[in-house]
């Protein structure tokens, strides 16, 4: 499913278009890097890929494009049939769903747990000056949070500063899944977890992008996590795409085969972390 794209795109079953993308950091010094260098990627409508990577290899660099972050230096962004290379990033929000490694920057830690999902339920639509915060909404609310088996539906009104990291990363998680984004992208939302609430957070997350069948990209730096989640695996260096794998060839890939494969370019050791126990 890697291809270089060029042209006009009308294939519809693809969710995410990238074409022969391109970054550029400190252009004309020194310290001139090509952070993504002509990658050409298409992601089908409900395709959860994973993306791996060592330190530097333009993994955070790539969603920061696709999430309008910054622009191209060159190449071409499409989500949903639309091209949104030169929206700012205000206008891509209605489009995106993003979740970062640090659980602080997903929720707003004044508010109460109710206000942030109510907040998160109207991005990207109008707003009027009616209650934030409905009857009918926080009855939505407290079934939503059941599903999280963290018993935050009995704390909607505790202030989102309470929680620890883990309860905030699932909260954050299911507020950029609560209006059904085109496209979710996950940058590392595990790794600041201890073992056990990030075994906690990335069950949730293969439930909640299965059963909403949502277009989702996961970078992470667990080797583990890439090959058993998703179904399709990335893997990035110095900006290029160096595989891509998908199906049953996927299915049947092993820590060690990647290691033999491409263990010279996976340079950061937590990538080829093992299950930890407990």
């Amino acid at each position: 499913m890697l291809f270089a794209l060029c042209g006009f795109w009308n294939n519809m079953e693809e969710m995410l278009v990238l074409q022969n993308l391109r970054k550029i950091f400190n252009r004309n010094t020194i310290d001139e890097k090509a952070a993504i260098d002509g990658i050409g990627l298409g992601v089908s409508k409900g395709e959860f890929i994973t993306v791996i990577g060592s330190n530097g290899a333009g993994k955070t660099t790539l969603l920061n494009l696709i999430a309008g972050t910054y622009p191209p230096d060159e190449g071409k962004i499409f989500i949903d049939g639309r091209e949104l290379t030169l929206f700012p990033e205000y206008r891509r929000a209605k489009y995106l769903g993003r979740i970062f490694q640090n659980p602080l920057m997903g929720t707003a830690s004044s508010m109460t747990i109710e206000e942030n999902l109510s907040m998160a339920e109207l991005r990207g639509k109008p707003r009027g000056l009616s209650w934030g915060v409905t009857k009918k909404g926080r009855e939505r609310f407290r079934e939503l949070l059941k599903t999280l088996e963290l018993g935050l539906e009995n704390r909607l009104r505790d202030r989102v500063s309470l929680l620890s990291g883990g309860q905030r990363q699932c909260l954050t998680l299911l507020m950029a899944t609560l209006s059904l984004p085109k496209l979710l992208l996950l940058d590392e939302h595990t790794a600041s977890l201890d073992p056990k609430t990030a075994e906690k957070v990335i069950d949730l997350t293969d439930r909640i992008v299965r059963e909403n069948e949502l277009t989702t990209i996961m970078i992470t730096h667990n080797m583990n996590q890439a090959i058993n989640f998703g179904d399709r695996m990335i893997m990035l260096h110095e900006g290029k795409i160096q595989f891509d794998i998908e199906g049953k060839e996927k299915k049947h890939l092993t820590v060690e085969e990647v290691v033999k494969r491409f263990g010279e370019k996976l340079e950061d050791e937590t990538l080829l972390c093992k299950p930890v126990e407990g």
